[in-house]
């Protein structure tokens, strides 16, 4: 590689990890899925002056209280911030404040929710997948969610097709439950049914 293209190089990746400033990611969320978080995260603060954090990390957790784990990324975060913590290792999702009056902008089960439904689907993507979209449509409707509380719009949220993605998730997992409880249960008792009464 000449010397012009690894200057080049690490200019572009010195581009990246400065525009990382709303995603703390330990190798969870795929770059496309952080581009989405960052693009807003800048709108949120540029509009409201509010710092929306998304922490996604492979620690174990465990049960300890999380307001004392992410002192660790104190450095990383600005007041006045919220932060979604997804540690998805220990099973734990947490939205935590630098102040407790930012609570009142928010739901918390609603965003936790977003996440908590598309990770815990039972289909065949990847968990990859569901880790990316999970996480950004959790933070897509905290977003629009501190944003509304302010009477403001956001550009690049995604709540409406938030919702509507998870109306379908949750469809197809209902339909995947009839359809394994016909083809294990319910067929088999019907076949018996049916040729038990043929042989009669």
């Amino acid at each position: 590689m000449s010397a012009g293209a690894r200057v080049t190089l690490l200019m572009l990746l010195s581009t990246f990890l400065l525009s990382a400033n709303y995603l703390i990611n330990d190798h969870i969320i795929s770059p496309k899925a952080s581009n989405v978080i960052e693009k807003i995260g800048e709108e949120l603060h540029k509009k409201v002056a509010i710092n929306a954090y998304a922490i996604a990390t492979n620690d174990s957790v465990g049960r300890e209280n999380l307001y004392k784990y992410i002192k660790k990324y104190e450095s990383s975060l600005s007041k006045p911030y919220v932060v979604i913590l997804f540690a998805p290792n220990s099973k734990r999702i947490g939205i935590l404040v630098s102040d407790k009056r930012l609570k009142a902008m928010y739901d918390d089960d609603k965003v936790k929710d977003y996440l908590i439904r598309i990770v815990s689907s039972v289909d065949k993507n990847s968990l990859q997948s569901k880790y990316d979209v999970g996480l950004v449509q959790a933070y897509s409707e905290l977003a629009d969610e501190i944003a509304s509380h302010k009477n403001i719009k956001l550009k690049n949220t995604i709540k409406s097709e938030g919702s509507w993605f998870l109306d379908i998730v949750t469809w197809l997992v209902y339909l995947g439950s009839i359809l394994v409880f016909w083809v294990y249960f319910g067929r088999p008792i019907y076949m018996r049914i049916r040729y038990g009464k043929q042989t009669n």
